[in-house]
């Protein structure tokens, strides 16, 4: 128990202030968990947000979801900048899928086409909008494919592009697949 790296799992050390800031709900601490982890090394972590998957109701399950979310992820890059850590940090906002770009008055279908997705610190430009959707929300003006947003983050992420890494079986990929490239133009 007196591994530095247990010890970051422990947030009583945190003071309430600090807690309040980031929120009392599981994607606030979660996120505050995730900046203790960063401190102490460990050089992955995923935050969940679950319960985005509407297809009714959107109006009030986006009204009971995005305060939390607000909060809790502009706290998690305010602290990281405030501590000294968010050029060597990349955070990744991202999901599988966006929704179609028409209401049907209740809520909005699946929609792999055309969505956004957010990285920030990590030697990724501030403020920087990549790409654009049509008027209608419906089609992106710069693809981007899943494998090159992988490379992309393997760049931040210093991992090798070009020669393949190996996962835990031995299985050799490269990182995005063989034909990903990242998007240089984010970079700073």
């Amino acid at each position: 128990l007196d591994s530095k790296d247990l010890a970051a799992f422990d947030l009583s050390k945190e003071k309430s202030p600090m807690r309040e800031r980031y929120g009392m709900n599981s994607f606030g601490q979660g996120c505050l968990l995730a900046r203790r982890l960063t401190e102490a090394g460990i050089r992955y972590v995923e935050v969940v947000s679950s319960g985005w998957d509407m297809h009714n109701n959107l109006k009030s399950e986006m009204e009971d979801l995005s305060p939390s979310f607000d909060q809790a992820y502009a706290t998690l890059i305010s602290d990281l900048e405030e501590r000294g850590m968010l050029d060597s940090t990349l955070v990744v906002m991202a999901t599988e899928f966006g929704r179609k770009s028409e209401y049907n008055g209740n809520g909005r279908g699946h929609y792999p086409i055309c969505f956004s997705s957010v990285l920030a610190g990590g030697g990724i430009k501030r403020g920087f909008v990549y790409g654009a959707s049509d008027e209608r929300g419906a089609q992106p003006d710069k693809p981007v494919t899943f494998g090159d947003f992988h490379a992309t983050i393997g760049r931040a992420a210093g991992l090798s592009l070009e020669k393949p890494a190996h996962s835990s079986s031995g299985r050799p990929f490269q990182v995005g697949g063989s034909k990903a490239k990242p998007i240089t133009e984010l970079f700073a």
